[in-house]
């Protein structure tokens, strides 16, 4: 029910007008506002209106001068408004009024002037208005729902995050004890990655209904872990391998799963620095790598040189020791050392080998075998042996010594033989020889003299120590002379076998020698032995040339001699 402003009443003639801007119209009728009880506020703006009421034309409001109103409700339980006051300081201000509704009923809003500096007056009935407010109309909101246990558009890793669990929440302005359950609908591939959405619908009990939506995303961008297990065999103190190495990885993957647990691989041919690649992929495509570096193997044994020195001969051994001697080469982890040698000795058929070893543990062995070593020269022994030291007269010199020999290992070479054996006068040594198949030779010497004959001669008529003997030229001369071997005298001519010579020499005063002569003897006697005077005759028939010298010598088997000068006259 509205309340109806009261008409003014006086009759005095006012200045200026203050109005409402509820409608159009500036009178002293109230105009009517309807409001609903906790409902939105209502508004006016008030107004100053020159009426020219009291003879002066134009607003009595300068910016010298002011005017101050006071606003009142009839009924604050039912409206109030506000500000509490306005004040003016020219016709073309405009204030704003609110009011607030509060509860079903009535209230007239008025003002009153409660202060004014200008000469002017002002009528407030204008201004006045009826507030009408109404209670609230019953209504039924919809439901506000909405999906709870996580964030639309929010994404998850698989494996690592906690994957939600969808809810709903409800709020009814008017039920109560409201709640719904979701519905989850997933898009997933086989892996688990996809979308879920949940979904959330309520009725509320006036018949209205709200739904809900909203989804997450699961999803695998995590690569793979990959955990280096083994590296075997492990590599040697050197840091090589002889034979070809695996490296084995551990694969995981929380997410999707990885293709394999594990992964392995192996070094293919040889080298200082190899490496291997382990590859862990999990089943949504990622992947994860681990590499073994600086791996090294040398699959290729080492060369080894292996000869000996000296060689054998021809026969196949040797006489002293053999040095077997090897060298080792190697082109990648190379070799341990350079090389060895060992020393065979004494024996038949060794044998020596040699071993060499690369960095890696690769090795490569070598031998020489059927190695013959005699370092033992024969034995040898005499057979009717010259006694060493032994002394013999020309002539009586005993028969060339024979030997035997033996070898006890490689064997004799041929057999023992002698040589040195002379008969001539001299000092002379006989060796006995035997060699064996190794080349060792043994030998035993035995020295022994041979003494020359004493000559004693020549004899009257010959003179002898230098004498130049004269003789007549074409005459006989007796050469007489004896031979002894020792004490014995020889009286065989054979045995002596005496040659004899005519040389030519220089005559006392003369410048040329004479020509050398054969030997002619007298009357075809022969050089013989005379048994009566016991020694040994030569007839010399002196050559028929006088003034001629010569020198007659005489020379026995034993090579001992006598001579003696003659010149003819």
């Amino acid at each position: 029910m509205g309340v109806l402003l009261a008409a003014a009443t006086t009759t005095a003639a006012y200045a200026d007008d203050v109005a409402n801007t509820i409608d159009a119209s500036v009178d002293a009728a109230a105009e009517q506002m309807s409001l609903t009880a906790g409902g939105v506020n209502g508004s006016t703006t008030l107004v100053v209106a020159p009426a020219n009421g009291d003879g002066k034309s134009g607003c009595n409001l300068t910016a010298q001068t002011t005017a101050t109103f006071e606003l009142n409700t009839s009924n604050a339980a039912a409206a109030t408004v506000s500000p509490a006051s306005v004040t003016f300081a020219s016709c073309g201000e405009v204030k704003t009024v609110t009011v607030t509704p509060h509860a079903a009923g009535s209230a007239t809003i008025t003002l009153r002037q409660t202060a004014n500096s200008s000469q002017g007056t002002f009528n407030v009935a204008p201004a006045t208005f009826a507030v009408t407010v109404s209670a609230p109309v019953a209504t039924n909101t919809p439901p506000v729902v909405g999906v709870t246990g996580f964030a639309d558009g929010a994404s998850y890793e698989l494996g690592v995050d906690t994957l939600p669990t969808p809810g709903c929440s409800v709020q009814d302005a008017e039920d109560s004890g409201e709640s719904a359950s979701p519905t989850v609908t997933p898009v997933l591939d086989a892996l688990g990655i996809g979308t879920t959405t949940a979904t959330c619908s309520y009725t509320d009990r006036g018949g209205l209904t709200s739904s809900a939506s909203a989804s997450y995303s699961t999803a695998d961008t995590l690569a793979p872990t990959i955990e280096r297990v083994s590296v075997l065999p492990a590599a040697n103190g050197a840091g090589w391998n002889s034979s070809p190495v695996t490296a084995t990885w551990a694969c995981a993957d929380a997410g999707t799963g990885v293709l394999s647990e594990t992964v392995s691989g192996t070094t293919a041919g040889e080298g200082a620095s190899l490496s291997l690649t382990g590859t862990c992929t999990d089943r949504a495509g990622h992947s994860a790598s681990d590499t073994v570096d600086g791996i090294a193997v040398d699959l290729t044994a080492p060369a080894i040189s292996i000869g000996r020195n000296p060689a054998a001969n021809a026969a196949g051994w040797n006489n002293g020791d053999v040095t077997v001697a090897w060298t080792c080469t190697d082109e990648l982890s190379g070799p341990t050392d350079e090389g060895g040698s060992t020393v065979l000795g004494e024996g038949a058929d060794q044998s020596a080998s040699g071993t060499c070893t690369d960095l890696a543990g690769n090795t490569a062995s070598g031998q020489v075998s059927d190695v013959d070593v005699d370092k033992t020269a024969p034995t040898v022994s005499w057979t009717a042996p010259i006694a060493d030291g032994a002394s013999f007269y020309f002539g009586s010199v005993p028969s060339a010594p024979g030997c035997t020999a033996s070898d006890q290992l490689s064997g004799l070479s041929g057999g023992c033989s002698v040589t040195g054996h002379l008969t001539s006068v001299g000092t002379h040594t006989v060796t006995a020889t035997a060699t064996d198949v190794a080349g060792n030779e043994s030998a035993l010497r035995s020295t022994y003299t041979v003494r020359a004959w004493t000559i004693g001669g020549f004899y009257k008529p010959v003179d002898m120590n230098g004498v130049l003997n004269t003789v007549k030229n074409g005459s006989t001369v007796p050469l007489k002379f004896e031979v002894f071997a020792g004490s014995t005298e020889l009286t065989s001519t054979s045995a002596v076998a005496a040659v004899f010579s005519v040389k030519g020499i220089t005559c006392p005063g003369a410048s040329t020698p004479t020509d050398d002569v054969e030997l002619t003897t007298t009357g075809g006697t022969s050089f013989r032995y005379d048994a009566t005077g016991g020694q040994f005759v030569q007839n010399w028939q002196t050559p028929k040339k006088a003034g001629a010298c010569y020198s007659v010598s005489t020379t026995t088997a034993d090579g001992s001699s006598v001579s003696a000068s003659f010149q003819l006259k």
